[in-house]
């Protein structure tokens, strides 16, 4: 299964990016953690040390390695560059998740970056389309990680928002970029909810088609934010995100 999480900045993405992830392994299966947003800390999230993360590299940042897999010099390289080998040399294995940090898409502008940008697609179609374990990607509040034809790998888009009028503005144009991308499910999971008013907000901005899940604003995660939890999926939220998943694999196929 491949799964995209997507959201406005702050919503919770890598909480429930994390979570799916060591949900998907707790069950024997293989899972790739891909943190592709720019504000990475999904790593920490799963549980990573400061001390491992900190030498770990974004992909896109590999100059040395994105030139070899390139191929070619100047304004020759391949749009297809053979990245197989990188998931598993570059990614941190931690049980039967390997965590890998892809980095931002490069910007355009006075530098071509098309050659750092074609070796990030290619590792990202490799991970979609020719990869038979789990991938969860957790991606900024856009999705300009997925191109075209590799978003029809992926099974299921999430789209994670809070109880706000900006929040769940971007989660609607998320929702259309998948759309437009041709990826088939998209569902919304609304996240922080602190009282009744905030739930209805969100069941009048949804159908109950798109919303798969609530989860309400849980204080024991500040203790994981601070480091005083080693596990995110504790308490209330742990609760919430196991019937979440259950949704997710009772409701998409899941590839053997």
């Amino acid at each position: 299964m491949k799964i995209a999480v997507s959201g406005k900045g702050g919503v919770g993405k890598t909480s429930v990016s994390a979570s799916l992830a060591k949900l998907f392994a707790r069950e024997g299966r293989r899972v790739y953690a891909v943190d592709a947003d720019p504000d990475a800390s999904l790593g920490l999230a799963l549980g990573i040390p400061d001390d491992i993360l900190a030498k770990v590299i974004p992909l896109i940042d590999m100059e040395e390695t994105i030139k070899q897999k390139s191929a070619g010099g100047g304004l020759f390289y391949s749009l297809n560059p053979d990245v197989d080998d990188i998931l598993d040399e570059y990614s941190i294995s931690v049980g039967n998740i390997r965590f890998l940090r892809m980095g931002a898409i490069k910007p355009g502008g006075s530098a071509c970056y098309c050659r750092e940008n074609a070796f990030l697609f290619s590792v990202v179609d490799a991970l979609i389309l020719d990869k038979d374990d789990v991938v969860i990607l957790d991606m900024g509040a856009g999705i300009e990680h997925l191109t075209r034809g590799t978003s029809k790998g992926v099974d299921l888009m999430l789209v994670v928002t809070e109880p706000s009028k900006t929040s769940v503005q971007t989660a609607r144009v998320v929702m259309q970029l998948a759309n437009d991308l041709g990826i088939e499910v998209t569902k919304v999971i609304a996240n922080k909810i602190r009282s009744p008013k905030e739930e209805t907000f969100i069941q009048e901005q949804f159908t109950t088609q798109e919303l798969l899940g609530v989860i309400r604003f849980d204080d024991e995660l500040l203790d994981v934010a601070l480091g005083n939890e080693a596990d995110i999926l504790t308490g209330a939220f742990k609760t919430t995100m196991e019937e979440i998943y259950g949704r997710i694999v009772t409701g998409c196929k899941v590839k053997k």
